[in-house]
């Protein structure tokens, strides 16, 4: 989608006249509608980790077509492309795509989502302020003007706001001494909105006066960030869909602003599915879909130590008293996390789920809605590991067997199996659906600490009666593990 977006941000910066096309209008709408039947399939595709690599590739055989059919088609506003920016502009994109395929870690990927949202809505604002330049002193359409200020407001929100996404999922030590929520928070973000908004009025009764695309884009910019801010790292994976669905919608405006189909639905794709996706989370975690928009998600309050949590009631466990606990075991769960990700540990989580069945003990795996830091982490990771997709249990079908559970095996999991967030309605994770593990007959922690998760508070599961703690890497716990259990 951002690849369509650069082309005519090529020709509003060339200033060339057309010189003829290859194709006429109906050749290029043809190829559009071809371009977005595959983006169809290519969402249908990713919805099930089958069929999700096949669904990839619809979706880039769609984007190929539809840049072909843009490049070979009629140019915008009598403005031919400057091939030679278009091809500058491939050259780096494809490089730095490259680079970030080849280089950042599973574990990255929600930054890296954070960004292209990001990146999407900025090409949708300048992509449409580059129009909007082209045709001052021209006659435009109202239609046009709206789309305008519809693709700026979208556009540098979702610039700005994914920018803020993304470090907070760095989770830098720097970046902790942010203010969240200040008072008023609600009230600045709808007088920044109200104030983005009669810009854009203006824009359309005079859309000769280009301050006034400058001053929508600036204060959705602002406006961006303090949505964003308020809002912390557990819930963060909400935020990016929300955002992912914003710059589809911004896509979809600025297709409107060029008069350009494709851009129109593969916009309207995005931004529909995003819609979907931030629903579908935030019923997961029991928040207000009303809440993300407006930037304010969960309840927040001082709550105990970490001392008063944990003061002399943890136990630690080593490999071999761990190796004990399945020795009668019957039924094992495993419920993958962040941590795991991190330690890259799911070859060896699927070695021992192997070790385990082969002793006649049945292994599933616990999957909650947003482990990790983005929906499908878990799921992409164990795929991976060539685990079978049936054995990954989803936390409605799960939760009500945990007290059948022999020993369930958290490795790297901290917010999502916090018992906190079904007894503390003041917790910042009150009312989010957690997997019970702590129903289980015994739990084992696989952890480095006992550092907080992403919502920065602690876990009373690592300190509870039927709870022992394996410190150490994940992977290297795993491995000292199975060495263990080989050997018995």
């Amino acid at each position: 989608m951002n690849a369509l977006l650069i082309l005519p941000l090529a020709q509003a910066a060339s200033g060339e006249t057309t010189s003829g096309s290859l194709l006429s209008a109906q050749g290029a709408d043809l190829l559009y509608l071809i371009a977005s039947i595959f983006f169809i399939l290519g969402i249908k595709g990713l919805t099930h980790p089958r069929t999700a690599v096949r669904g990839n590739a619809f979706g880039a055989i769609g984007m190929l077509i539809a840049v072909a059919a843009t490049v070979a088609g009629p140019a915008l506003s009598g403005h031919a492309f400057d091939f030679t920016m278009i091809a500058a502009g491939i050259a780096i994109g494809a490089v730095l795509g490259a680079l970030t395929a080849l280089k950042v870690e599973m574990t990255g990927m929600p930054q890296l989502v954070a960004v292209f949202n990001g990146f999407g809505g900025i090409a949708s604002a300048l992509v449409a302020g580059g129009a909007f330049l082209l045709a001052i002193g021209t006659e435009t359409s109202l239609q046009g003007d709206i789309a305008t200020a519809a693709s700026g407001l979208i556009g540098a929100l979702t610039f700005t706001g994914s920018i803020v996404a993304f470090f907070k999922l760095l989770d830098l030590r720097s970046l902790r001494k942010i203010p969240g929520a200040i008072p008023g928070q609600k009230v600045l973000n709808g007088l920044l909105l109200l104030g983005a908004l009669w810009f854009g009025v203006q824009l359309v009764q005079d859309s000769s006066q280009v301050s006034t695309y400058y001053a929508i884009c600036a204060i959705a910019a602002v406006l961006g960030i303090t949505l964003t801010t308020p809002i912390g790292g557990a819930d963060m994976p909400v935020v990016i869909a929300l955002l992912n669905s914003y710059s589809g919608l911004a896509a979809a405006a600025t297709g409107f602003v060029i008069d350009n189909n494709v851009l129109i639905v593969s916009g309207s794709l995005v931004g529909a599915s995003g819609v979907i996706l931030t629903a579908i989370m935030c019923k997961a975690m029991n928040r207000s879909l009303t809440n993300v928009i407006f930037g304010s998600l969960g309840p927040s309050a001082d709550g105990p130590s970490a001392d008063d949590v944990y003061g002399g009631k943890v136990k630690g466990a080593s490999p071999d008293e761990v190796a004990m606990l399945f020795d009668g075991a019957q039924r094992v769960v495993v419920v993958p996390g962040y941590g795991m990700a991190v330690a890259q540990a799911q070859h060896t989580v699927r070695d021992l789920a192997n070790l385990l069945e082969a002793r006649e003990i049945e292994v599933e795996f616990a999957i909650h809605p947003v482990a990790g830091r983005m929906p499908g982490h878990m799921n992409v990771l164990l795929a991976e590991a060539d685990i079978d997709y049936d054995k990954l249990k989803e936390m409605d079908e799960i939760n009500p067997t945990f007290e059948t559970v022999d020993v369930a095996l958290v490795i790297g999991a901290n917010d999502v199996v916090n018992p906190v967030a079904r007894t503390d309605p003041q917790s910042p994770i009150a009312g989010m659906p957690v997997l019970d593990v702590d129903k289980a007959r015994t739990v084992v922690v696989v952890k480095r600490s006992l550092s907080p998760g992403f919502a920065g508070i602690p876990n009373p599961l690592f300190a509870m009666d039927n709870t022992y703690m394996m410190f150490g890497d994940g992977k290297k716990a795993l491995i000292e593990l199975i060495g263990v259990l080989k050997e018995e």
